[in-house]
């Protein structure tokens, strides 16, 4: 293991542990952007049996990994890592029905990238803290990703509703709310006001930000404890995609419980669309994918540096995709904010990144 593990640092140290991190990086960056394109323009309901078919197929692509890694230790601690995320992927739905996939992206991906940012940076959920070369540039860049989620808020959405598109309802209901839904196919996000919509879902994707820039601190837990020799982690491996199995295990069984909560909730009449599977697993794939490559990002580049890439890359994905595709995002006063937004954002990714090197 101890050789193992020095000739996995080595080739961190070198070019070739480099290209593979950033490669992975720009893997990822692509696929998180694009990864809810295949479901967009498909009903799913109100959202909850979508999610479960997207982390069904989540699991079933760590369970490739897992085999092809021969199976390595399982470690429970892990799970709870997929079990945050999970929580945070329940708020999607609504995030994309109510401020549209490119503005949703682009906020809960800033947000990620400061809560992780500041996780691994300054040590937070007892993991160590990671130490960078100029710290200066480390906090301009986090400065700058503080300052492109605020000019985030100002991009104005379009989103039509009455085309079909993701929607979603409240995991929970009181039993009035839940009586006049059930017999309705319109959702709760369809009954919102123009300026409700646009608080809730703004809201919802700063939420699911901090979730998903926490998932990753059980692995770098449990890689940081490895190296004490008091630590029940002791010997745990240092790399990275060794945990995706527990991770992405983790994101099922707490969808799973979500879904059956959520059918119990609503007396055993869920609401299904079929036609929201294929596009939902295919979804699920491509996100699979690319979490797969942030893991590996994390362990060829550390996280302090894979965050600002992978965390606000996919946001100009996104966008483009709602500018050209969706046409979700319009007029010159959006075009002209978002390109500020890129700028700060590209900026403090790259002070963030190279403040290492």
């Amino acid at each position: 293991m101890n050789s193992w593990t020095a000739e996995t640092n080595a080739t961190t140290s070198n070019g070739t542990g480099l290209a593979i991190g950033f490669t992975s990086s720009m893997i990822s960056v692509l696929l998180f952007g694009s990864n809810f394109v295949p479901v967009k323009q498909f009903d799913t309901g109100d959202g909850m049996f979508f999610q479960w078919i997207l982390c069904a197929s989540i699991w079933l692509v760590s369970l490739v990994v897992n085999i092809i890694l021969q199976c390595p230790r399982f470690w429970p601690l892990a799970m709870v890592g997929g079990c945050i995320w999970a929580t945070g992927n329940i708020t999607v739905v609504p995030i994309v029905k109510t401020i549209g996939l490119g503005l949703g992206l682009l906020l809960w991906a800033s947000t990620n990238l400061i809560t992780g940012w500041t996780s691994s940076r300054f040590g937070m959920f007892g993991i160590d803290p990671e130490e960078v070369a100029k710290p200066y540039l480390n906090y301009i860049g986090a400065g700058l990703s503080v300052l492109s989620a605020v000019i985030f808020l100002f991009v104005e959405s379009d989103i039509k509703r009455d085309a079909p598109a993701l929607e979603s309802a409240p995991l929970l209901r009181d039993n009035v709310i839940n009586s006049d839904s059930v017999s309705s196919d319109e959702s709760w996000v369809d009954k919102l006001s123009p300026t409700w919509r646009r608080i809730i879902g703004c809201s919802l994707a700063v939420v699911a930000g901090i979730f998903y820039g926490s998932c990753f601190v059980p692995v770098l837990y449990i890689k940081d404890h490895a190296k004490r020799n008091e630590s029940m982690y002791t010997g745990a491996s240092q790399f990275d995609l060794d945990y995706v199995f527990a991770h992405f295990s983790g994101i099922f069984l707490t969808s799973t419980v979500y879904f059956l909560i959520y059918c119990t909730v609503m007396k055993n009449h869920p609401k299904i669309y079929p036609e929201a599977i294929l596009p939902g697993f295919v979804s699920g794939v491509l996100w699979g994918i690319g979490n797969c490559c942030w893991f590996l990002a994390n362990h060829y580049l550390s996280a302090v540096i894979s965050f600002p890439i992978i965390a606000a890359g996919p946001g100009f994905i996104a966008a483009m995709w709602g500018v050209l595709v969706f046409k979700e995002i319009k007029g010159l006063r959006n075009y002209v904010i978002l390109c500020l937004a890129f700028c700060i954002i590209l900026t403090g990714s790259l002070c963030t990144a190279f403040s290492k090197l």
